[in-house]
């Protein structure tokens, strides 16, 4: 296979580089002081793309250049006459493609809905293009985010910067690779298992999945999903968080705080910070040979930072949690039942999600009353952990990036895997809880492929975790800013 990626870059090629290679931060000011023109800006991401993106399919939908470029010189005759619409003024942004931009393609990955165009923006997406960024498309991800395996039957696979053999995760898969890629400042995503935490950790970017209501959902129930940022660096994951969230009169469990407070002040001293590290919980998780010496690897970053960390458990069974989560998951998987009822559209469904809607369709009332309450201990048990712990470890992914052809792994280290989506459960306790957790780079096995960890904060303290990340990211010697191999032919910065 010829790859565009391994030719020599030309001048132009390494100026462009250079540019996208600029914190999301870094080029709002670079734009907003008029030392680089919107249309730079937009014909810098659209080479990286051009480049890339063939190798990776991380984008989907791709508008036309012509028509993005002349938006961007309205952006800059904005500026010119003195109107900034907000700090991502002039910013190419692709959207996640489970969430609906006006006019854009909104597939879910589907056959079902490959022919689908958005009619209105989603609440987050508006506020995105509000802060000024152009929509240039969508990011992929798996059918109706199912999965961590970023691949359809409407727009195909997404492969990982670090091994483009190997899958970038899922389901903001097609986000994190193309953040990585530096073919986007800054990526939005969503997360009911880890899909804000697994792809950061296949990708090496940041990501964070915001307590429930930070960013607004429609609807009374938090099944697990949010939507919520991923970026280079952990301020410009907690700039984007600023601009997603803040309450909205349709949902009605959306938080009330001021989101401009989740960017500022990250700088944080913290000595005495207590960390309770849960790793593998005393060897209930099956990891691949590897993580786990990585993930603790990185702990000694905190320990730099004057933190105490200390290996510990929660007083509540890890199994109990995942069978609530799986009546959980099921539940909110019924909104699909309809397509299921249909023996047309069941039969252009991925058998994951017929998995979900047939495990959904056995429950009971009773079954997930008990399944609430269940959550209802977790959280509580958890609640008593960080009385005593100021913040909790874990790991971000229980394997690394595993062969794109494959859709999930079956087993990890001889231990079978029982279901399409154990092999992700280190991700599910902090889901059932509703906490802020981070997911941050621990590091890159001697293949070169990277994992990372999460950090989970108290309840709604997505500025102190978003700190945490930051400090991390100051400390830790694999944040460097290096651009992944496929990369580093063109010279680039962060």
């Amino acid at each position: 296979m010829s790859d565009a990626a391994t030719d020599e870059p030309t001048p132009d090629q390494a100026d462009q580089a250079a540019l996208v290679g600029h914190s999301a931060l870094e080029l709002s000011d670079l734009i907003h002081r008029r030392e680089v023109s919107c249309v730079e800006v937009m014909s810098a991401h659209l080479a990286q793309i051009e480049r890339y993106n063939p190798v990776l399919n991380a984008i989907v939908a791709l508008r036309d250049g012509a028509e993005l470029l002349a938006e961007a010189r309205e952006r800059d005759e904005e500026l010119a006459a003195g109107r900034s619409r907000g700090w991502m003024h002039g910013f190419p942004h692709a959207v996640k493609d489970l969430a609906a931009a006006k006019g854009l393609p909104h597939t879910s990955g589907s056959r079902i809905f490959a022919d689908r165009v958005a009619e209105a923006d989603d609440v987050a997406v508006a506020r995105i293009r509000a802060a000024g960024a152009i929509l240039i498309g969508k990011t992929n991800t798996p059918e109706f985010g199912l999965g961590s395996q970023s691949y359809n039957e409407v727009w195909g696979t997404t492969a990982n910067p670090y091994d483009t053999s190997r899958t970038a995760g899922g389901s903001s898969g097609g986000g994190a690779a193309a953040l990585a890629a530096r073919m986007v400042p800054v990526a939005d995503g969503s997360d009911n298992m880890g899909s804000l935490r697994n792809p950061p950790a296949f990708n090496h970017v940041v990501g964070l999945r915001p307590s429930w209501g930070r960013v607004p959902e429609p609807g009374f129930v938090p099944y697990g999903s949010v939507n919520g940022p991923m970026g280079r660096t952990a301020a410009d994951v907690a700039r984007l968080l600023s601009t997603m969230a803040g309450p909205d009169a349709g949902a009605p469990l959306s938080l009330d705080d001021d989101p401009s407070t989740l960017a500022a002040g990250l700088e944080r001293d913290f000595a005495g910070t207590r960390i309770a590290w849960v790793g593998d919980w005393d060897g209930h998780l099956a990891t691949e040979p590897g993580v786990l010496a990585l993930c603790e690897s990185a702990l000694a970053t905190f320990e730099r930072l004057g933190c105490e960390v200390e290996p510990t458990l929660p007083a509540y069974a890890p199994e109990e949690i995942w069978r609530s989560y799986l009546a959980w998951r099921a539940w909110g998987n019924l909104r699909h039942a309809d397509l299921y009822d249909d023996p047309a559209t069941r039969a252009l469904m991925k058998p994951e999600l017929v998995w979900e809607i047939e495990y959904g369709l056995r429950l009971s009332a009773r079954d997930l009353t008990r399944a609430a309450a269940a959550r209802d201990a977790w959280y509580a048990a958890l609640a008593d952990l960080l009385e005593r712990y100021d913040f909790v470890v874990a790991p971000s992914a229980q394997v690394f990036p595993f062969d794109k052809s494959v859709h999930w792994p079956d087993q990890i280290d001889g231990r079978p895997m029982d279901t399409y989506h154990r092999w992700m459960e280190t991700v599910v306790p902090w889901t059932m809880s509703t906490h802020p957790v981070a997911a941050v780079p621990a590091g890159f096995d001697p293949r070169g492929l990277p994992t990372g960890i999460q950090l989970v904060g108290r309840r709604h303290d997505d500025h102190g975790v978003l700190q945490l990340a930051h400090a991390y990211e100051g400390e830790s010697p694999v944040m460097d800013g290096t651009p992944p191999p496929l990369l580093r032919r063109v010279p680039g910065g962060r």
